[in-house]
């Protein structure tokens, strides 16, 4: 189960104090915002729907060091997005961690995605698989990707 990971926090907005809200949003602007040089409306009103997942590690300071966040999409499919990772952890693991987390989430619904292209192969690896070309999204080469429903037994 996605909450038997050591360390994962999972949460909904509701669900998050003021502290924890303020470090995610931190960490997902100082990655998109400021490392990317993407200057866009990183607070776009889904984190607070009540379908909302929020996933993150926190680091010995309890600031977090990864995140992502997950939507439920029209139609019924989730979409991960927000995927980040503080630069310091970087390399260790934390990313595919947050998937597996996410998936487990997921479930047997389909799942959707926005890859920057040089991770194509990262989400490849968790079963995702390009749905459309090559898109540039704020100068960042982007490609759509969605993972199948689970078959059902």
């Amino acid at each position: 189960m996605a909450q038997d990971i050591p360390g994962l926090r999972t949460a909904r907005f509701r669900d998050l104090d003021a502290h924890t809200l303020y470090g995610l949003l931190k960490l997902r602007v100082d990655v998109f915002v400021v490392e990317q040089e993407c200057p866009y409306p990183e607070l776009d009103g889904r984190d607070t729907l009540p379908s909302t997942w929020h996933l993150w590690f926190p680091g010995p300071d309890h600031l977090p060091l990864a995140y992502l966040r997950m939507l439920d999409e029209p139609g019924g499919a989730a979409r991960i997005g927000r995927v980040a990772v503080a630069p310091a952890a970087r390399g260790t693991g934390l990313a595919g961690r947050l998937m597996d987390a996410a998936l487990e989430l997921v479930g047997d619904r389909s799942c959707v995605l926005d890859a920057q292209a040089y991770l194509v192969a990262f989400y490849r690896r968790y079963g995702f698989s390009p749905t459309g070309p090559e898109y540039l999204e704020d100068g960042i080469p982007h490609v759509p990707m969605a993972r199948p429903p689970a078959p059902r037994s």
